[in-house]
Formats: structure tokens, C-alpha cells, sequence
């Protein structure tokens, strides 16, 4: 399944140094999605302040330590977290900063301060709902009517993570080429809202960041449910894109700057909400080992 795919992007990368212009071929009939509002925009960059990170368990749950202080979030409320291994994981990303705190790089850290301020004061229901919305918009679910290749590529590399989809939730997904976008049962919409309605509020806000970032809900079903990779599901989420890389080709180190990033916010969004649908405690045994 995934040769055509990755033949794509090392093609594209061959071609690289082809000027670039040219016709671009069919754009996907899908409307733009606007990303939903990130929660914050956290500072760029300053300079580090602290030592040592460390967490302590609290009435509350797990908390940061930056040397002697601790760790609030934008609205000054304590940073706390649910469970030992995402604190593990946020500690990981403060003590990672080197002179310099670069913020944008702290996703996890970003996705707990959303959760705990809640600034856009969305409840579990308003969650889940803006997490299925995105299957009217579903990259995989709408398609280019040509050129041919693409065509086939887009049937080849995303009909089978449709057909999982369906099977695995027992639903009906369809895609088109219309702009007015595939249609999408009701029963599909109310069989997904009761499943997702299994995840806490954190895991419901880290949902809602992947889709976001891949702009499909399918794809992030499928990294949750272990059906596909960080790599293959962001390969798949532009899939368009790279084809269009390969046949006009593009700036190499601007395409490979914006696949890293998307690559690190799918994977800590993904890791946000394994984290966030486990346990509270690690088992110190397995740490040591």
C-alpha cells in the first residue's frame, strides 16, 4: 500500500532542483478549512531560566517543577496534569530546552495549558462535536476528477484507510468530487460521536488537535487505533501536495521544514492523547529496566 506513496516523495525529491512553475494540476474540490483557534500562542522564545525539572504528585494530580517554582499555566493556574507519564513527557520537553526556551517546540506542554485554562469554554458535548465536523471536510473524502494519476493515486493510497474506517466502526464513508463534499450519514456521525464520547475531555482536545493538523478525522482515527504511523498518516494527509512537488518540484529546504513540523505536532498530539487515556501512575519497575 504505502510503495506508490513513498515512490511519490522520493520522486519529489529528485525533481527538486527543476525550476518551479508550471500548470499545477486539479486541485481537490474541498474548501479550506480553517484550523481551529488555537487555545494560545505562546511566546517564541526566551531565554532559559531554570536549572532543573522535576514533578511532584499533588492533591490535584502531577506537577512541573522549574528549580524551586512551579509551573503555571498562561492563566496562572497550578500546571497540573492527570497522569505520571504525560508529567514525565511535558518534564522532558522544558528540560530538553537548551540557553534558549523555544516555545513553539513545547506541544505537549501547549495542549496541557489548553486543557487546563479551557479558554474557549468548551464542554465535552462541544468537543466531540467539533471533532466529528471535520468528516465534511476530510481530506481523504474528497477528490480531484483529474489528472488521471492523481486520481488513481488518491483511490489507491486512501480507499483502503476508508474501507478500514467503515469496517472497524461498522459505518458508511463516502468520498466526492463535488464541492459541496461527500455525504455522510447520519448513523456515521452518531456511531462516531458515542465512540469518541469514550475519550476524557484531554483526549478530546488532543483529537481535535490532530485532526486539525491533518485536516481528517479518518487519519486520526487510524493513529489512535494504531492502523497507521506519524509518517504515513501525515504522507497521506498530503498526499495532493506531494504529487504536486514531484511533477513542478519545490524548495528543498522549505518542504522539508514544514514536513518536520507537521510530522512533531501529529506525533506529540498523538502521544498527548495515548497519554491522556491511560493510567495515572507509571510502574517505576518498567522505568528502571
Amino acid at each position: 500500500m504505502w510503495r506508490s506513496c513513498h515512490r511519490l516523495r522520493d520522486g519529489g525529491r529528485r525533481l527538486l532542483n527543476r525550476p518551479v512553475g508550471g500548470p499545477s494540476a486539479s486541485k481537490s474540490p474541498g474548501p479550506t478549512i480553517p484550523s481551529p483557534a488555537r487555545a494560545y500562542a505562546p511566546p517564541t522564545e526566551r531565554k532559559r531560566f531554570y536549572q532543573n525539572v522535576s514533578i511532584t504528585q499533588g492533591e490535584g494530580g502531577f506537577e512541573i517543577n522549574l528549580d524551586h517554582r512551579k509551573l503555571k499555566t498562561p492563566q496562572a493556574k497550578l500546571f497540573t496534569v492527570p497522569s505520571e507519564a504525560l508529567a514525565i513527557a511535558v518534564a522532558t520537553e522544558w528540560d530538553s530546552q537548551q540557553d534558549t526556551i523555544k516555545y513553539y517546540t513545547m506541544h505537549l506542554t501547549t495542549l496541557c495549558n489548553t486543557s487546563l485554562d479551557n479558554p474557549t469554554q468548551r464542554n465535552k458535548d462541544q468537543l466531540i462535536r467539533a471533532a466529528v465536523k471535520f468528516l465534511d471536510t476530510d481530506t481523504i473524502c474528497y477528490r480531484v476528477e483529474e489528472p488521471e494519476t492523481l486520481v488513481e493515486l488518491q483511490r489507491n493510497e486512501w480507499d483502503p484507510i476508508i474501507e478500514w474506517a467503515e469496517k472497524r466502526y461498522g459505518v458508511e464513508i463516502n468520498s466526492s468530487t463535488s464541492i459541496m463534499g461527500p455525504s455522510i450519514p447520519a448513523k456515521t456521525r452518531e456511531v462516531l460521536v458515542s465512540h469518541l464520547a469514550s475519550y476524557n475531555t484531554w483526549a478530546l482536545q488532543g483529537i481535535e488537535f490532530v485532526a486539525a493538523q491533518l485536516k481528517s478525522i479518518v487519519l486520526t482515527l487510524g493513529l489512535i487505533d494504531l492502523r497507521l504511523t506519524v509518517e504515513q498518516a501525515v504522507l497521506l494527509s498530503r498526499l495532493e501536495e506531494e504529487y504536486q512537488i514531484q511533477k513542478w518540484g519545490n524548495i528543498e529546504w522549505a518542504h522539508d521544514y514544514e514536513l518536520q513540523e507537521l510530522r512533531a505536532r501529529t506525533a506529540a498530539g498523538t502521544l498527548f492523547i495515548h497519554l491522556c487515556s491511560e493510567s495515572s501512575t507509571v510502574k517505576h519497575k518498567l522505568l528502571k529496566e
